[in-house]
């Protein structure tokens, strides 16, 4: 896993081919609504809040941003760490 960070708190990252995204709560519902998105299972067990896309979901670099954008609002609204 490549983890990418925004002021300190996950915001994205690349497990294995697919894209995870840190969206929060109040995007959570959407974002899962939206083409190759499915609930992150890293640990075995849902994590709300967390989105993983598949890689037909991020294949060119418009898509990839439209992705981003979400997790990136999400992020850089919380406390600096």
């Amino acid at each position: 896993m490549k983890g990418f960070m925004l002021g300190g708190n996950m915001c994205a990252g690349i497990v294995g081919e697919e894209l995870m995204l840190r969206v929060g709560p109040d995007a959570y519902a959407d974002t899962l609504s939206r083409p190759h998105a499915r609930e992150m299972d890293f640990t075995g067990r849902f994590m709300k809040g967390m989105v993983y896309v598949g890689v037909d979901g991020f294949a060119d670099d418009a898509n990839l941003a439209s992705w981003l954008d979400v997790a990136v609002s999400f992020a850089g609204g919380l406390p600096r760490k």
